[in-house]
């Protein structure tokens, strides 16, 4: 079993930043793909980024791309989800998701453990 916990949301002005954390406890060994996923209210969740374990390989959703740096210290078994130039639309609850392979890491019916998530508002 894999326990994730976010930190880091809040309440930024559009064109800020927030920098969120995912930490990992329990059976980390199985945490080989983690992602970020987003879900605003009255839409489906989203993929936003991911990341493997061993190379640091990264993927980028288009609505974020450029914007948003996803990094990973496997020491700590921590993600981390940098964000910049933050728009009202990127207002959402940001979950932490682990346990997919690499080549499935958008698709969140593919992940096993997931975070509660960390609230994130951008306002205008």
């Amino acid at each position: 079993q894999v326990e994730l916990v976010e930190s880091g949301g809040g309440l930024v002005q559009a064109g800020g930043s927030l920098r969120l954390s995912c930490a990992a406890s329990g059976r980390t060994s199985s945490t080989y793909t983690m992602t970020w996923f987003r879900q605003a209210p009255g839409k489906e969740r989203e993929f936003v980024a991911a990341i493997s374990r061993a190379l640091g390989n990264t993927r980028y959703a288009d609505s974020v791309q450029g914007r948003v740096t996803i990094s990973r210290d496997n020491a700590r078994n921590t993600v981390y989800l940098q964000m910049n130039s933050l728009k009202p639309e990127d207002t959402a609850v940001y979950v932490c998701a682990a346990g997919a392979s690499w080549l499935r890491a958008d698709s969140s019916g593919e992940y096993a453990y997931w975070g509660r998530g960390t609230q994130v508002t951008v306002s205008s």
